[in-house]
């Protein structure tokens, strides 16, 4: 039996820009596999993709953010969950890894970095909300 999207709840991405660069984690996707992400995670009962970007940035690496805007959702092509991702402005703290579970490093990173990063591109509102912001 295969599950389909509306089986698992969505997953919210944040999008946290500060001066010029976009702050990344590098999750731990299985025993001893990392892959760099934004901080997400899932979409609980009653929350909107915003308040779950917000409220996953907090838990994973102890930042506080405000939402700005909703960039885009869609179905992520590897795994199958719809995702959304929130433009997030930080409000207070530094960055760090709070989820120590979840997460093995926190970083910020200039536009021009991201493909080391993420060598599979982005999203491409994704994309394009990051060429914006972060060209000054």
């Amino acid at each position: 039996m295969t599950e389909t999207t509306t089986e698992k709840p969505g997953i919210s991405a944040a999008i946290i820009t500060s001066e010029g660069r976009v702050l990344m984690v590098r999750r731990r996707v299985k025993e001893g596999e990392l892959s760099w992400q934004f901080p997400a995670g899932a979409i609980e009962a009653g929350e909107s993709p915003e308040e779950a970007a917000v409220r996953e940035t907090l838990e994973e690496t102890g930042l506080k953010v405000e939402a700005a805007s909703l960039i885009g959702q869609r179905v992520h092509p590897k795994t199958g969950r719809e995702m959304s991702y929130t433009a997030c402005a930080v409000v207070d703290g530094e960055a760090h890894i709070a989820d120590a579970d979840e997460l093995d490093a926190v970083a910020w990173v200039s536009l021009g970095e991201i493909p080391k990063y993420v060598p599979y591109g982005l999203y491409e509102p994704v994309q394009e909300y990051l060429d914006e912001a972060l060209q000054g």
